[in-house]
């Protein structure tokens, strides 16, 4: 039996990275709480290997022409639908036998809301007397939305490690609920009270996280922990897309590396560690800053270093010889950098600086330091030309760095959410608001962006074949079946011999029949005579 039951809810998508479900935040605010002299419990949905098909949302059912044919080649992405984590019977089990007297429920992403709000049912049908109140990103963004589901008592707007503890004095005490940092609540009339988003104003005060409340086994990678961190909050820039800059309620507060050290040392306490990712917009920043830390880190793991990534990524202009040789020495394999675009006009409307000549000093100081590089370009975004995201695509292609491709979705609290509801692009449904599931039909189509999307898989895995020192295949059309068993690889390099042959993306089902997906035409067009040679 608890006071409060923190809840990390199940997932439903096409794909979960497990890495990044591990529930810093709840166990940040769990710590704060339990400052105050409350039990806390953490109930994490996501800590099961557990996961089984559904039907996708009828609002999704046009992303059966993308996804509804399996494919088993290199250039495949997306097929079934998936719920991932624990039933909302077993949660309803929990719920109950916790005999929590609030049970506060993390709703990080806007996708993902109609799942917690699933949780706030299941919660007050298990445990009629408590009190549901619902936080994260999408009820500080969207509070009325949240407010709309009549299981959901009250919203905590902003950041949890304030607003949390101090609802449960008043709920324990009986007092007002208006002083509460970030409460949302209904007056006696209906309508809402919202308060401004609470903010913690030195994140070095806070407690170190309960890391004791996470299923830490569940999130190890071959036997060792994995630890997620935030060095600070927010971020400096003020990139169109991001609800996190700047601009936004959050700001931009950089903990000390003390404060980051000593978290780091709690966490690895008694432990076997063997990564740690960095959820900052962008950790290096302060280069001096970031020095400091890379030698901490050292002091603390010695000669059992954990791999280290920063996987939000990495702002090209701040990495210079000395902090890319300090990353290799201090446990990074990988550089995720963010390139946006490389096209002017997108950039502007990204509000981004052009890094391309910062980006290229990067990959060289990756490839003298032994590292490998992601870079990262947007697609899909409103006016985006999808021609200029294949030429940012042939950008990639031609330096020793993988392509990654993420469409754009409008994240509430953005510049680029509000146009897109000005100009009337705003999905039909919430479920809609994820890369996955193609959220913008404009300028780039539906069909542009997952033909990007395909055209980035394509890239790789002709990086993969140079890495691998194997030719890159004449072009030669294909047949209509392959064996079964093919080698993967094998049945790659016959489809990308098709894709130099005539363009056409094809894919493969289990039992050897080819496909041709479908893409555009003219972007394959592009990319093809953008190779070289092509």
């Amino acid at each position: 039996m608890v006071d409060i039951l923190l809840i990390q809810p199940p997932i439903a998508d096409f794909y979960l990275t497990a890495k990044r479900t591990i529930p810093y935040g709840l166990a940040s605010i769990a710590a704060a709480a339990a400052q105050k002299g409350f039990s806390v419990a953490i109930l994490d949905a996501l800590a099961t290997g557990k996961s089984r098909v559904i039907a996708p949302p009828e609002a999704m059912d046009d992303l059966a022409a993308f996804y509804g044919r399996a494919d088993q080649s290199p250039f495949g992405l997306f097929h079934h639908y998936r719920y991932y984590g624990y039933s909302l019977e077993h949660l309803g089990l929990q719920i109950k036998a916790s005999g929590a007297f609030l049970v506060g429920i993390a709703s990080l992403f806007t996708a993902y809301s109609d799942m917690a709000l699933a949780v706030a049912r299941t919660a007050k049908a298990s445990q009629p007397g408590c009190t549901v109140v619902l936080g994260g990103h999408h009820p500080t963004a969207l509070p009325a939305a949240v407010m709309a589901e009549t299981a959901v008592d009250l919203v905590l707007r902003g950041e949890g490690e304030v607003g949390l503890p101090a609802l449960a004095l008043a709920l324990r005490s009986g007092g007002s609920l208006a002083g509460v940092p970030g409460i949302v609540y209904r007056n006696p009339d209906g309508s809402l009270h919202i308060g401004e988003p609470a903010l913690c104003r030195d994140p070095d005060q806070l407690p170190v996280p309960a890391f004791g409340l996470i299923r830490r086994k569940f999130y190890q990678r071959y036997g060792r922990d994995s630890i997620v961190v935030t060095a600070g909050r927010g971020c400096p820039l003020k990139c169109s897309y991001c609800a996190t800059g700047a601009e936004s309620w959050m700001g931009f507060r950089k903990r000390s590396v003390a404060a980051v050290l000593r978290e780091l040392r709690a966490a690895s306490a008694g432990r076997q560690v063997g990564f740690v990712d960095f959820e900052d917009e962008n950790l290096t920043m302060d280069r001096r800053w970031f020095l400091e830390l890379m030698e901490g880190i050292r002091d603390i793991y010695g000669d059992s270093l954990p791999e280290l990534r920063a996987m939000n990524g990495l702002f090209p202009p701040t990495l210079t010889a000395a902090v890319v040789r300090a990353m290799k020495t201090t446990g990074f394999k990988t550089l995720n950098l963010s390139l946006g675009s490389a096209d002017a006009g997108q950039l502007k409307r990204f509000n981004r600086p052009d890094v391309r000549e910062a980006f290229n000093r990067a990959l060289r100081y990756a490839r003298r330091e032994g590292l490998s590089a992601v870079g990262y370009i947007i697609v899909g975004a409103p006016d985006q030309d999808p021609l200029s995201s294949v030429d940012d695509l042939l950008f990639l292609a031609g330096r020793r760095v993988l392509a990654g491709v993420s469409v754009f979705y409008p994240a509430p609290g953005s510049a680029d959410y509000e146009r897109c509801r000005a100009l009337g692009l705003m999905p039909a449904s919430f479920a809609r608001m994820r890369a996955t599931a193609l959220p913008i039909d404009q300028r780039t189509s539906r069909t542009d962006s997952v033909t990007l999307l395909r055209l980035g898989r394509l890239l790789n895995f002709m990086k993969s074949l140079e890495t691998a020192g194997v030719p890159i295949p004449q072009p030669a059309p294909v047949g209509n079946h392959m064996a079964p068993l093919v080698d993967r690889q094998q049945a790659g390099m016959k489809l990308l011999a098709a894709f130099l042959w005539d363009c056409g993306i094809r894919g493969i089902e289990p039992d050897g029949t080819v496909y041709d997906h479908r893409v555009s035409a003219a972007l394959c067009r592009r990319f093809h005579k953008g190779l070289p040679g092509g």
